[in-house]
């Protein structure tokens, strides 16, 4: 199949609902959506709103921030636990996850820094939660502490009640604010739910995460990405996995033009890019887009398809910066047309900076749609209006 760029841009906008009309809305919005692309990344970072629900309030229409926890904590049809890093993705999804490489890999490393000592307050840890139902670190009486990830030092429980949960033992039950509260996995997840996949090799089983991280997308190259992260992934392996999936017709390739590498398409999407294809062009609207959103996990894909460059410059050391610790971008319609920082400040949302593509100010419908966007933002952070930074 050969795709203009705008073509190619659109089906990607449409599929993420970020374009047109909202196709998603409420809590089953937010199930339908979550489902269509396998997760959403989850960051604590919580400047103008953490990275989970920035990405959902830009395609869930009514999107509060209760509606999420109550599907992750209350009703536990989501969960937290680690797909492409730390992420959000539906509780029957969870099987793929406990026992491969991914998380293996991050159980691994951590209790290589935790070591004995771990292990050793690991049967407290259990006798508390029995006891109480869940635990968090701050709810114990072990004041100790060690060397973690990143060489930083944290509290010996926080470390023992990380190693359980990255080896599938426990769950997060809820969070106050950051700190996260601890039960066991088989009194909430039902054991058929964990049952383990069968895959007949390690091409499959790959084949399988590749086909899922396409999905995520909307589309896909076979060459290096950050698309693959957590997947351990070498381009041998990378390319046997791709060839299995054309072989078996469970992705397509298209071309676009002025794009030089073939992409794939999932093939259930075949229909959805078809359509989108045919249909008129779509009704604008402006969305802030969170940093790791799923449709920016190729960056270098997003510069060739939008000739739009974004960083998360959040780790980037402060001198050099070109832009700000924490910037959204801003899509309009079927193009970014600049990017914003945000902060809250006594119950107001406040524009720190707003960089557009052109360098000149947004007007006429393009402003009108932006401003709508700030209202929507304020609701989602709690504020009752924004107002500019001097």
């Amino acid at each position: 199949m050969i795709l203009t760029n705008l073509q190619a841009r659109q089906f990607l906008l449409r599929r993420h609902g970020l374009i047109g009309n909202h196709i998603f809305e409420g809590e089953d919005g937010i199930m339908s959506y979550i489902q269509r692309v396998g997760c959403i990344q989850f960051d604590p970072v919580d400047i103008c709103g953490r990275n989970a629900d920035i990405a959902l309030n830009s395609r869930i229409k009514g999107y509060r921030k209760e509606m999420l926890d109550r599907l992750l904590y209350k009703d536990r049809k989501l969960i937290d636990y680690f797909d492409k890093n730390l992420s959000i993705l539906p509780v029957g999804d969870l099987r793929f996850f406990l026992k491969n490489k991914t998380s293996g890999a991050y159980a691994g490393a951590y209790e290589r820094r935790g070591g004995d000592a771990v292990k050793q307050v690991e049967p407290l840890i259990c006798q508390l939660i029995t006891e109480r139902g869940y635990i968090s670190a701050r709810e114990t009486d072990i004041d100790k502490s060690i060397e973690w990830h990143w060489g930083a030092m944290t509290s010996l429980p926080r470390a023992a009640l990380e190693s359980m949960y990255f080896r599938g033992e426990l769950i997060i039950h809820h969070k106050t604010g950051t700190n996260k509260s601890y039960a066991f996995m088989k009194d909430y997840v039902p054991a058929e739910m964990l049952a383990e996949p069968v895959f007949s090799d390690e091409t499959q089983r790959l084949a399988w995460h590749i086909k899922r991280r396409i999905g995520a997308v909307g589309m896909l190259w076979n060459k290096a990405s950050d698309a693959w992260l957590g997947l351990d992934l070498k381009a041998a392996a990378r390319a046997a996995a791709f060839e299995r999936l054309i072989a078996e017709k469970t992705i397509f390739e298209v071309s676009i033009d002025g794009i030089k590498d073939p992409l794939f398409v999932r093939e259930d999407e075949r229909a959805a890019l078809e359509e989108s294809i045919s249909e008129n062009a779509p009704k604008p609207r402006a969305e802030f887009i969170a940093p790791l959103d799923c449709l920016m996990w190729d960056r270098k894909l997003i510069s060739a398809l939008f000739g739009f460059d974004y960083k998360w410059e959040i780790y980037t050391p402060q001198e050099k910066r070109k832009y700000g610790a924490y910037t959204l971008p801003i899509l309009y319609g079927d193009s970014f047309v600049g990017r914003i920082a945000l902060s809250r400040k006594d119950s107001r949302l406040i524009v720190n900076n707003v960089w557009t593509e052109n360098g000149k100010p947004l007007t006429g419908p393009v402003n009108s749609a932006f401003e709508k966007c700030l209202v929507r933002f304020s609701g989602l952070n709690g504020c009752k209006n924004y107002s500019f930074a001097d």
